[in-house]
């Protein structure tokens, strides 16, 4: 099973598993501590380009599409397949601190996890 939630929402032990943190930046004014997370594999976060991009006025649908390229790299293959055997074996909870996960990268992420 794998979930979406945001990193600023306490921890739920029972029902997050691993809690994975799938931004590139730490998200501000939130300590380790409080935040729970169990790993934080940067290589899955779109890039710091993609993202200035998008923020700068990009598509929805073109941004996903060259996030979906992004994760199509060696390189980020190995750290899904990582995901993927967590998610096999437990459920995971793909952290993030945009507003709304299910309109965000963390979406994409988490559909290509469960394809």
């Amino acid at each position: 099973m794998i979930r979406l939630r945001r990193v600023y929402d306490p921890p739920e032990p029972e029902a997050d598993g691993v809690r994975v943190l799938v931004d590139r930046l730490w998200p501000r004014g939130l300590s380790k501590e409080a935040a729970g997370v169990d790993e934080w594999p940067r290589a899955v976060a779109p890039s710091t380009e993609l993202r200035k991009w998008f923020h700068g006025g990009g598509s929805a649908g073109e941004f996903r599409r060259r996030y979906e390229a992004e994760l199509a790299e060696p390189e980020v293959v190995a750290e899904l397949d990582r995901l993927r055997a967590w998610a096999a074996a437990g459920p995971v909870t793909l952290l993030t601190a945009v507003k709304d996960p299910a309109s965000s990268h963390a979406a994409v992420l988490a559909e290509l996890l469960r394809d």
